[in-house]
């Protein structure tokens, strides 16, 4: 168990903007061998802090941590490296890497492409 993934979304106080995230979290649970859980970086629990506490806790000596964003901007250059930094210096031995945010990998406009179309498709159906 030395490998997980966390994928970290900014957090919010609003239930309906954490719901699509915790269906994420589950989809990718069923779809990967690799350890997943979801973590906000702000305004909700569970917190990266808490979440990164519980995986070493549970064996986990490498975490990815993948940010839910389209850009890299001020949170994801200094608040995030701030806040992994200082769980670097709480957990001894424990390799914490930040992913490039998914709106930056070549695959996402592939994706958004899927969905334009499929939509396009469902409109032209009349759904």
């Amino acid at each position: 168990m030395a490998n997980a993934l966390i994928v970290l979304a900014h957090g919010s106080t609003d239930p309906r903007w954490q719901a699509p995230f915790e269906v994420l979290e589950q989809r990718l649970q069923a779809r990967l061998t690799t350890p997943v859980r979801l973590a906000y970086m702000e305004l909700c629990e569970p917190l990266v802090e808490s979440v990164v506490g519980e995986l070493h806790a549970g064996g986990h000596t490498s975490i990815d941590i993948l940010p839910l964003f389209f850009a890299a901007g001020r949170h994801l250059r200094e608040d995030v490296p701030g806040q992994l930094e200082a769980l670097r210096g709480e957990h001894r031995g424990l390799e914490l890497t930040l992913l490039d945010p998914v709106g930056q990998h070549p695959a996402f406009a592939d994706v958004v492409v899927s969905i334009v179309e499929e939509n396009q498709r469902g409109a032209s159906q009349g759904h």
